[in-house]
């Protein structure tokens, strides 16, 4: 008994010019595509509206009556899930941004090149029947029972939240540690709101970001006159904290000096404004947070040994993403559900393969940069669910964009924590299977084969090297700058384009 046919896909070409239709259906033919014309936006508009819809659609931008823009918007109002292939000989920044404004799958350029085109006709169709696939997900998490915002079932979350319940009934101070990304002011949150102080202010201090001559004013406050520019009393995050919940993150970036009158908040309850005399009381719980090695800064005297065990009462360690890869699929859920109520993006599934690729990846950046490639992704789906092709290069790594889930897995890659996501290109392997290192030239091969088609390679290589120097030193942008061979303000200024 035979078995039964595979109907080809469908693809419907919409232009005015006959010859174009012609040597295009000549084209897609030669893979056994089943081709149909239209001469006009009107024409095709009628045919996408009559049904079934086709596969995949072809327009062209320039036509007699209708335009293609036009023609793309009509068609994606009739069916929002209709692929569509753009045809200019215009290559416009006009053209391309409205192409995908509106929600264009891609643009081709006249006069075609046939490989080209068969190649996008394919990409193509492979996510129309990546987003077919996705018809039946189910989220794994109902983003509203997460209302704390930290996610994850894993053994090692599932410790992280006993400890919280732990300490949220006392005043105990509690330390948070762990990498750039983790979560810590999460959790310092979670333990505010279950806690008596809840209905009390809390508030954020990101000691790094404060300059070491304003750090103290900002904590404590000043009296008039008491420097340059203090023109008025201005109180303090203590004294505006009083009765709450005050957290002090990246504790470990903070100046010898304010460390001491820190000590005297938690030993006294104490703090005096800055050139004031008056000894001021605060009730205020201090929570504290660092990504980097107290125990060491305190051997090298960095970091005063008497407050590190004031701070260090109870200690709580986020883990990394990499060490709870499982929690990937229930963060990509809760990011995008997320997104979808604050209208951020309307794309509310993932594909299998896509799914795969997240769970595979290092993730340096840990949830941060996690939920900076959903969101990204997000916004540049045109269905609605995140394809392969979706993802950034760094997290698909060589997987081909046409290929199947039993492609080569992605290369590892580095992104640091730095401002504004910065994602690195993919790493070259350290030591090919020969055994034998790469020289540079020979890396450079490997960047230059895997990015020439994506855009200009120098942006890409310098966001690469910035990143990697930053994740080397601890996001120590100093020593960062040292190895770049930048000052530290031309790599901040880098890091702020």
């Amino acid at each position: 008994m035979s078995e039964p046919s595979v109907k080809p896909p469908t693809i419907l070409v919409i232009d005015d010019d006959a010859e174009i239709r012609y040597s295009l259906s000549r084209v897609l033919s030669s893979r056994q595509y089943q081709v149909l014309e239209a001469a006009s936006g009107e024409a095709g508009i009628a045919h996408v509206k009559k049904g079934p819809p086709p596969d995949l659609v072809f327009l062209d931008v320039r036509m007699g009556g209708m335009g293609g823009i036009e023609a793309l918007q009509h068609i994606r109002s009739i069916n929002p899930k209709q692929l569509v292939v753009l045809m200019t000989a215009f290559g416009t920044a006009q053209t391309a941004i409205e192409a995908m404004k509106y929600g264009a799958f891609d643009y081709v350029m006249k006069p075609f090149d046939p490989a080209k085109v068969l190649a996008l006709a394919e990409n193509a169709l492979k996510a129309h029947a990546d987003l077919r696939a996705v018809g039946d997900y189910k989220p794994t998490i109902n983003a509203d029972d997460y209302r704390e915002g930290i996610v994850g079932s894993s053994p090692v979350m599932q410790d992280v939240f006993k400890v919280i319940g732990q300490v949220t009934a006392s005043d105990v101070t509690v330390m948070i540690t762990g990498e750039s990304g983790t979560g810590k002011e999460l959790v310092a949150r979670s333990i505010w709101k279950h806690s008596h102080r809840a209905a009390k202010p809390f508030i954020a201090v990101n000691c790094a970001a404060i300059p070491d001559n304003l750090i103290e004013s900002e904590l404590f406050g000043h009296e008039k006159g008491s420097f340059t520019g203090a023109t008025g009393q201005r109180l303090g995050k203590f004294e505006l904290c009083d009765g709450g919940t005050i957290f002090l993150d990246e504790i470990g970036d903070m100046a010898l000096a304010t460390q001491t009158k820190i000590l005297r908040v938690l030993q006294a309850g104490e703090i005096q404004r800055v050139g004031g005399t008056e000894t001021i009381k605060v009730d205020v719980r201090i929570l504290a947070a660092t990504n980097k090695d107290l125990e060491e800064m305190v051997k090298a005297k960095t970091f005063r040994e008497d407050l590190y065990y004031r701070l260090n009462v109870v200690r709580i360690r986020m883990p990394p993403l990499r060490e709870r890869i499982e929690d990937v699929p229930q963060i990509v859920d809760f990011c995008l559900q997320n997104l979808v109520k604050q209208k951020k993006a309307r794309v509310a599934k993932v594909s299998a393969e896509a799914m795969a690729l997240l769970t595979r990846h290092t993730w340096p950046g840990n949830v941060r940069e996690l939920e900076n490639v959903i969101y990204r992704s997000a916004v540049i789906a045109q269905g609605d669910a995140i394809l392969v092709k979706d993802l950034p290069v760094e997290i698909r790594g060589n997987v081909a964009l046409g290929a199947g889930e039993g492609s080569a897995p992605p290369l590892a890659v580095e992104t640091a924590t730095a401002p504004a996501a910065v994602h690195a290109v993919p790493a070259a392997q350290e030591t090919p299977p020969g055994g034998t290192a790469l020289t540079l030239e020979a890396a450079l091969d490997v960047v230059f084969a895997r990015l020439a088609d994506d855009g200009p390679l120098l942006p890409q290589i310098e966001k690469a090297l910035i990143a990697r120097a930053l994740a080397a030193d601890g996001n120590d942008e100093a020593k960062a700058a040292k190895r770049l061979g930048l000052t530290k303000a031309a790599l901040q200024k880098r890091l702020k384009e």
